[in-house]
């Protein structure tokens, strides 16, 4: 009798070695994204060969997202700082830090990361969204994590387990990133208003058109075009710094050259970087105050005023906006577009045609511990 329970428990143990070798070594099932598609208007957009657009790796990611396991007190999420009705900003100036106090910068809207610039966070520290999606989560000052410890507790975890293996296969660091990235690259703001208007589906007002027209023009006062300079940063349909090289980032005036922080160049080390910062997405702007790298600006009409008449000369400021006056005379001690309160108000109409509602609200980006699919 006893050689033969010995037996039996050999057997079951073979049969679970088995069981667990089976299921490390399943394939994960890939899934392409069903009725993928971008606004052609858009351009061009990269994804890495070893990190394929997936239904599964869009599902973890998206768990991974908005589950606080991914901090190391269990109670900050990504979400926590990239709130979806906030355009994936959180409404601070600068987010809370773990120790107390504020972090550094302030949270950035993750709309149309597929898109843009190769370089991620405000002064560019991240050259891809895998590299970005981990260095939060191990900030002690963010969510303070450690990577092992995460690793441990999602092996742990069977749901996990199921979805890591769907989709990548084994529960490791790097497909931790690869499915946050996923899901980042799949928040796509192509909706509002003004992409139903470049569609031929609305018209814009009188008001809003003015400033649209404000919005793409550099002022030129020897042939009277009157502009808002906007283009010459914010890329005409994306809203976006530029893609190429470092064309995306730029010093926009805030500080004299005494007070100007380092920015890219504390990435680079080139002083010609130093106050340069990620030119962020326009998408969703009105409701995603307050705005700069440091959160400095309460309202629209704030930002409008500094681009008007605030402008900081320093040694690295962007000629694009020094040069950009909408005075033919000789300006009056101030640096900027010397733009009228109306043709102010026109470029701010515009800037809310930018507000995507079906992004803001898609449940497919919704928190899905909440009851979400």
């Amino acid at each position: 009798m006893l050689r033969v329970l010995l037996i039996l428990a050999a057997v079951a143990g073979i049969a679970a070695a088995g069981w667990l070798l089976w299921d490390r070594l399943r394939a994960p099932i890939a899934t392409p994204i069903a009725d993928f598609s971008v606004p052609f208007v858009f351009g061009r957009f990269s994804v890495p060969p070893d990190n394929p657009l997936t239904q599964e790796a869009f599902a973890l990611g998206r768990h991974l997202f908005y589950d606080p396991m991914l901090s190391g007190n269990n109670q900050v999420s990504c979400a926590t700082c990239h709130v979806q009705a906030l355009g994936f900003t959180d409404g601070r100036a600068k987010s809370p830090s773990l120790s107390g106090g504020e972090l550094d910068f302030s949270s950035m809207s993750l709309a149309n990361l597929l898109w843009g610039q190769e370089r991620f966070f405000w002064d560019g520290r991240a050259t891809s969204l895998e590299v970005q999606a981990l260095m939060p989560i191990q900030h002690p000052d963010e969510m303070g994590q450690d990577i092992d410890d995460l690793m441990a507790e999602l092996r742990a975890s069977g749901t996990y387990r199921k979805m890591f293996r769907r989709a990548y296969g084994e529960v490791t660091p790097e497909n931790t990133a690869n499915a946050l990235a996923t899901f980042m690259r799949m928040l796509i703001s192509a909706d509002s208003k003004y992409d139903k208007y470049l569609r031929g589906e609305v018209r814009l007002t009188a008001q809003e058109e003015h400033g649209r027209k404000l919005f793409m023009a550099h002022p030129d006062t020897k042939i009277s075009l009157r502009g808002g300079n906007c283009i010459d940063c914010h890329s005409q349909f994306l809203t976006s710094g530029f893609r190429d090289a470092l064309d995306g980032f730029s010093n926009n005036g805030l500080d004299p050259d005494e007070s100007l922080p380092d920015g890219l160049m504390a990435v680079t080390g080139n002083p010609a970087h130093k106050g340069f910062f990620k030119v962020p997405t326009l998408r969703n702007i009105a409701v995603t105050a307050p705005y700069m790298h440091d959160g400095r600006f309460e309202t629209l009409e704030d930002v409008m005023a500094h681009y008007n008449d605030g402008i900081v000369v320093s040694d690295t400021l962007s000629p694009l906006i020094l040069e950009a006056d909408n005075a033919p005379e000789a300006g009056q001690g101030t640096v900027g577009l010397r733009m009228t309160s109306e043709e102010m108000e026109a470029i701010i109409a515009f800037l809310h045609t930018l507000t995507d509602d079906a992004f803001l609200t898609n449940p497919l980006f919704s928190n899905p511990f909440d009851g979400g699919s």
